[in-house]
């Protein structure tokens, strides 16, 4: 018997309309946990670099994470795992809600979807049924529209949907997949929409076996009872009104102006009398105590449901009413677009306008006003009419497509995709390289374990560090009380905690746990219900395997080698590590390079940044190491034994 998992995956060929329960190698569990990890395996083994992201070889993987439907608490989150036409690199997107765990109550870990569909279809799964079934009738619908036709359709109210919109039917770049409170954002609705699959339904009602249950549940009564008393756990962002971090600490519009001081007192209590009064109420995900999302409904519109920062991000890229951003979202997220992308294309397209790189001729029919002028821009992208079709491949690709200097207002992308648009004084150096060499093509996918900034007097540093529970050692907090605001963190320290951060998210990704309660919580220093510390015994009496800290670590490891091989195996080098000139005002080449030296230094890579023959082979990945050589990407003398990495060091 399989604990925790349900051993079996779902393997869908669209373009043949073939359907196959197959069983999973325990093994791979033993190896990756589950989540992101078995995903890439899959990946490796399936997906060579020659497979272009919309060729129907390509694979869409969702994942329930290993302790999805357990009692865990916060342990709900759904992996989708592809590559990217953006990008041609591994594309990797999270959501939450009730999807995973319904899966695995439906007997599955995973959908493994391969093949383009010639016509527009969805999958429904309930339990041992699996149909592939006609959509043509759901085309051109909404998100949530289309998940209550599906419902309605399949008298099945308690079906469990992930749906695309316009955006992803029509290969928008930054197409998301919605389910319910939640979205896959950064990308991965394009490839769904490319292989002509609508939606993906679910309705499970089988048993989840665990191995020790009274003792994981006893113990489950206790974090959940910690996770709601402390205000620490879970996302505040549905519930705050303080912006002034973001707004002094982002830029607005293309990411090329910060406002800093632009938030007041004033504003704050108008942007809360505002967010009262269209919240209707606020509510979780599958087995969660914590309230992080809200249900908004905007005078005129289609309620929709606040996630997380982008209840802001539109507003930051037009600087208009602060309403503006709750009119909008309920319109691109029925769309289906990502929040943190799209944004950012809108702005683009404004600034080039401004600058007259874009005309008249090009944006024919566009309103005067800038609130119209961004609505009208949205419908352009998803229906890719006109100058839509070229915004809809993102920043990077559209301003190359469009010249005439438009390549300079590419302020914000990182290997050809839109980031998060920070706008600081200096290179904070462990963000530096969180940012960098992150393979998740996204900040908020890696950062969180560690504080952003240090704090003034040693009699505070020594108060956050008191019962900072989450550090995998005592360094950590050593590393803090050191640090004060007229200093950088040390390089030795600055490699330690990009990958304290970077283990934290792919232990999360594997696993399925939200990182609100886990990889984004240590950054406030105190009790945190999840850590390096306790999540081996949780995994231990879900799945009966044997597991401690320094095992969860090295399958932490193997993960982010994994992924970072798939990857190199596409081309990616040193040179692509860098990000956008204006994320810092002030920049010093010589420390960021010695920075990533550094840090390949500390992972076990050579100077391209490409895991050793040694590294490799330690972590059990001799495949890879033997694919890379026969392809030549690593030669003779760089596979040669070397020193212990200091990642290993740090650990040991």
């Amino acid at each position: 018997m399989r604990y925790a998992e349900t051993g079996f995956n779902l393997q869908i060929d669209l373009s043949r309309g073939s359907i196959e329960r197959v069983q999973t190698d325990p093994r791979l569990t033993e190896l990756h946990l589950g989540g992101q990890g078995t995903a890439a395996k899959i990946q490796w083994d399936r997906v060579p670099p020659e497979v272009e992201p919309f060729s129907p070889d390509n694979l869409l993987i969702f994942s329930a994470g290993l302790l999805n439907g357990t009692p865990v608490p916060g342990a709900n989150r759904t992996i989708v795992n592809s590559f990217s036409p953006q990008t041609n690199l591994y594309s990797h997107s999270l959501f939450g809600g009730f999807f995973g765990p319904e899966l695995k109550h439906a007997g599955y870990d995973k959908i493994v979807i391969r093949g383009k569909s010639p016509s527009l279809v969805y999958l429904w799964i309930h339990n041992d049924k699996v149909e592939i079934r006609d959509a043509s009738h759901l085309q051109g619908k909404g998100c949530q529209e289309t998940a209550a036709l599906i419902r309605q359709e399949l008298k099945e109210p308690k079906a469990q949907v992930a749906a695309i919109g316009l955006a992803g039917e029509n290969r928008v770049y930054m197409a998301t997949i919605d389910h319910g409170n939640s979205s896959a954002s950064r990308g991965v609705g394009v490839i769904m929409g490319d292989k002509r699959l609508k939606a993906i339904a679910v309705r499970g009602t089988k048993d989840i076996h665990i191995a020790r249950p009274a003792e994981l549940f006893e113990l489950c009564l206790g974090l959940r009872k910690e996770i709601y008393e402390n205000p620490k756990c879970g996302d505040p962002m549905a519930h705050e009104d303080n912006e002034t971090f973001h707004v002094d600490n982002f830029a607005w519009g293309n990411a090329r102006v910060r406002k800093k001081g632009y938030w007041n007192k004033q504003l704050e209590e108008k942007w809360g009398a505002l967010t009262r009064t269209v919240r209707d109420r606020e509510i979780s995900c599958y087995n969660c105590p914590k309230n992080c999302h809200a249900v908004i409904s905007y005078p005129g519109r289609q309620r929709y449901f606040l996630k997380c920062f982008s209840k802001l991000t539109y507003l930051m890229a037009a600087h208009l009413e602060l309403d503006f951003n709750y009119d909008i979202l309920s319109v691109t997220q029925e769309y289906g677009l990502d929040g943190f992308a799209t944004p950012q294309v809108l702005a683009f397209a404004l600034e080039l306008y401004e600058a007259g790189i874009l005309t008249d001729q090009d944006m024919k029919g566009m309103p005067s006003d800038v609130r119209g002028r961004f609505f009208w821009l949205v419908e352009k992208i998803v229906r890719r009419e006109g100058i839509g079709d070229v915004l809809a491949n993102g920043v990077y690709w559209a301003a190359r497509q469009i010249g005439k200097g438009a390549e300079a207002y590419d302020h914000n992308t990182i290997k050809k995709f839109e980031q998060v648009t920070i706008k600081l004084g200096k290179v904070n150096p462990p963000y530096f390289l969180m940012i960098a060499t992150g393979e998740k093509m996204s900040i908020t996918q890696i950062e969180g374990s560690y504080p952003q900034d240090p704090l003034p007097t040693m009699e505070q540093r020594e108060k956050f560090v008191r019962d900072w529970v989450a550090v995998p050692n005592e360094k950590f907090k050593q590393y803090f009380l050191e640090w004060e605001k007229r200093n950088d963190l040390p390089i030795e320290a600055s490699c330690a905690i990009c990958d304290w951060n970077e283990m934290m998210h792919y232990i999360d990704d594997a696993i399925g746990l939200c990182g609100f309660l886990s990889s984004f919580r240590g950054q406030f220093g105190g009790r945190t219900p999840y850590h390096t510390h306790n999540i081996p015994h949780l995994i231990s009496l879900a799945t009966g395997m044997e597991l401690d800290e320094a095992g969860l670590w090295r399958i932490g490891r193997r993960n982010r080698n994994l992924v970072r091989a798939l990857n190199v195996r596409r081309g990616l080098r040193r040179k692509d590590e860098k990000p956008p000139e204006d994320h810092w005002k002030i920049r010093d080449p010589e420390m960021e390079t010695k920075l990533l030296d550094a840090y390949y230094e500390f992972k076990g890579w050579n100077n391209e940044g490409i895991p050793t023959k040694e590294t490799l082979d330690k972590l059990g990945l001799h495949y890879v190491s033997e694919d890379f050589e026969q392809r030549g990407i690593l030669t003779d003398n760089e596979g040669t034994p070397s020193k212990e990495t200091s990642a290993e060091k740090e650990k040991n």
